[in-house]
Formats: structure tokens, sequence, C-alpha cells
């Protein structure tokens, strides 16, 4: 169960990725002052954010995987691990999409970063993801108790197998909610973007504040706080499919609790 658990996870996280570069997208422009007749802007926007946050929490994780396994397996680099992330994430974004988009150059002749690419935004949320990810990821293989992972060291398990098939199985309530974590901050992120010509539904509230049309502005920034709260809430439903044994335990101590306790009996007179 443990294990499939953990293939369900990483084959979820592959396949956003993956769904997500398929996706096309063209620009679209408001129209008017209105709601009306703009929802299928508020609609492409809103995919295009959708494919921004997929693919740079995607390719977070799967950074974050062995960064973190280095860290547990390493542990004097854990330290220098999150110097590195915490200074990538104290460059402004701004600063960072504007810098990776400057280098116009082709990454092994498959993603060109440049102005009119999308690759300077997904890589600084990639960056942007490693503190938070990494840091829940080690701290939550760290949670797993001490007597299981002796108990796997004691049945034959190599480290980077019990790594994958005993701690990471057992830590994904922890990495789950690092991932929710990951993808309300990435979703927020995004929208910075929209400066450099980016950004998803952060164009609606950039292009609506320059021509002064406050439908639209307020149309980008409620659509990003549903967009955050329907992602968390998947999130939150796989963290609840990969992990029933939460469920079976969290049953199991209410049972307990609401067990009657019989009631003392009086002190019987001498």
């Amino acid at each position: 169960m443990r294990r499939s658990a953990l293939l369900l996870v990483v084959a979820g996280v592959l396949g956003a990725a993956i769904a997500a570069f398929v996706i096309d997208t063209e620009v679209a422009t408001w129209s008017g002052p209105q709601l009306a007749g703009n929802w299928d802007v508020i609609a492409h926007w809103f995919v295009e954010h959708v494919r921004f946050t997929i693919t740079a929490v995607s390719l977070g994780t799967l950074i974050s995987l062995p960064l973190a396994y280095v860290s547990i397996r390493w542990p004097k680099t854990y330290p220098a691990m999150l110097t590195a992330t915490n200074v990538l994430y104290a460059v402004p974004s701004i600063a960072l999409i504007v810098m990776l988009a400057s280098l116009n150059a082709d990454v092994l002749g498959v993603v060109r970063f440049s102005y009119l690419s999308d690759a300077p935004i997904v890589a600084a949320m990639t960056l942007y993801t490693l503190i938070i990810l990494v840091r829940n990821i080690v701290e939550a293989v760290r949670s797993v108790p001490d007597s299981v992972v002796r108990a796997a060291d004691g049945m034959g398990y190599r480290r980077i197998v019990r790594f994958t098939t005993v701690e990471f199985p057992l830590a994904l309530p922890g990495v789950i909610a690092g991932l929710r974590l990951a993808t309300v901050s990435t979703v927020s992120l995004i929208s910075v973007g929209a400066l450099t010509g980016r950004g998803g539904l952060g164009r609606l509230f950039a292009d609506g504040r320059r021509r002064g049309i406050v439908v639209e502005l307020w149309s980008g920034i409620v659509a990003i706080v549903v967009l955050a709260l329907v992602l968390d809430a998947i999130l939150v439903l796989i963290g609840r499919l990969a992990t029933p044994w939460t469920r079976a335990g969290t049953r199991r101590t209410s049972r307990l609790r609401l067990r009657p306790q019989a009631a003392p009996t009086a002190a019987e007179p001498a």
C-alpha cells in the first residue's frame, strides 16, 4: 500500500507536468468595461495560470526529492541546502524573471529563455518552491519513528530503498502539506510575471489597472483566489487518497474517545 501511494504521487506529478506542456494558449484581450462577453478571456488566462503553476510545482517537486535525500543521507549538507534556497527566495521575483529572460539562450536545445517565452517565469517559480518543498520533505522524513527505520534496517533495506519504500511514503502527510503551501504561494507569485508580459491571471489586473477597467482588475484577483482554493482542495483529496492509513488512525482514535467509560462504583460502607 505504501509503495502504491508513492507511485500514485510520482505518477500524478509527472502526468501533471506533461499535461501542462501540451496545453496551447493564445493571446486574449479584455473588451469593454463590463464582465459580460469576457468570460472567455478569464478562462484563457485561468488555463495559462494553471499551466504555469502545475509546471513549476511539478518540476520543483522532482528537483526537491533528490535534494532532500542528499540532506537526509548527509546531514551536514542540510544547512548549506537551506542557505542556498533561502538566498534564491530572497531575490525579488520580478528581478529573477527579468534576469532569466535576459539570458536569451537555449537550454539543452529544448527550452529557450527570452522575453517572449514562458521559460523564465516557470523557472523562477520552480526555484521559489524549493525552499518550501526541500524543508518539508526533510522534516517529514525525519518525523518517521526511529523504530520503523531500525526495523527496515534490520530487514536489510539499503538507504535509498528505505527512503523510497518506507520513509517517504510514511512522510506523505507532511509532504502533501508542503505541496499545498508551495502551490498556493506559486499561484500568488505568478501574477507578478504580468509586468514582463507573462503572469496568467495577473495580466487581468495589470491590464485593468493600466486601462482603468475596475471589473477586469477584480476579475483577475477573484479568479486567482478561486484557483488557489481549487488547487488546494485537489491536493487535500490527493493526500487523503495517498494516505488511507491516516484516516484509519483518526477513526480508531475517535472510536476510543467515544467509547463509554464504566461509571465508578461507590465505596460500600464498612
